[in-house]
């Protein structure tokens, strides 16, 4: 799970920073407003890579995802794009458990002695 979930934390990582360019030109926010959020939530990104198979890491990543759907509010691309992650995040996260489940059943299966 931690590869998949990492790997979509860091295309999050360059679409905050992009969107922060966008924003940096389409709203009336200042340029140390937009780089103070954008940098937050890109060093949130690159924390929560970290701490993914910790207590909490995958809920934090959910917050970073529903924050990145409200930055739509200042970059109305970021709607579709934060959709579009939070679907990836999903994924990384279901599938990466079962794949994690199917490793620790080789594993075990592996290491049983065999009884036939």
């Amino acid at each position: 799970m931690r590869t998949l979930c990492a790997s979509t934390l860091l295309g999050e990582f360059f679409v905050i920073g992009f969107a922060g360019l966008v924003a940096m030109r389409t709203s009336d926010l200042s340029a140390g407003t937009v780089w103070t959020v954008c940098g937050v939530a890109m060093a949130l990104c690159l924390l929560l890579c970290g701490v993914l198979t910790r207590r909490g890491g995958v809920q934090l990543g959910w917050a970073l995802q529903v924050a990145l759907i409200a930055s739509g509010s200042v970059v109305p691309a970021m709607y579709f794009l934060g959709a579009c992650f939070a679907g990836l995040w999903w994924a990384s996260v279901h599938f990466g458990r079962k794949v994690d489940e199917a490793k620790a059943e080789r594993g075990r299966l592996e290491t049983e002695p065999d009884t036939a």
